[in-house]
């Protein structure tokens, strides 16, 4: 059984920081692309930023560009966002996905491992 979870959300005033991490179990996770997605009510799931199996090639989108840094740890079977420089337009549900591809997806169709999310709430 493939899980993700996600935890380190919470509220966090405008220009502080916040660090994501999420945990995986039942697979091979070296080989998989790790991403995360976002996804305010009544809003379409954002990309957010994704990271290869390797670690060595990053892309992020380009509302969160600059202040957002997405890592993992294999060994550790973890990946990590974090945040810095939050905006309350930041505020939603954060969720860790994984992609069987090895070349960095920013759809969020391409992604066939989701966690429950954690929500960030950036009040101003």
């Amino acid at each position: 059984q493939v899980q993700l979870v996600e935890v380190g959300g919470g509220l966090v005033q405008a220009g502080g920081s916040l660090r994501l991490s999420c945990a995986a179990s039942g697979l091979t996770f070296s080989r998989y692309t790790m991403g995360w997605f976002r996804q305010a009510p009544g809003k379409e799931r954002e990309f957010v930023a994704a990271i290869e199996w390797r670690g060595g090639s990053t892309n992020y989108g380009d509302s969160v560009k600059g202040r957002f840094t997405i890592s993992r740890d294999n060994a550790a079977k973890m990946v990590y966002l974090q945040m810095n420089s939050l905006k309350p337009e930041d505020t939603a549900v954060y969720y860790c996905a994984s992609d069987r591809s090895t070349s960095i997806r920013t759809t969020s169709a391409a992604y066939n491992y989701w966690g429950r999310g954690t929500q960030v709430t950036v009040a101003s």
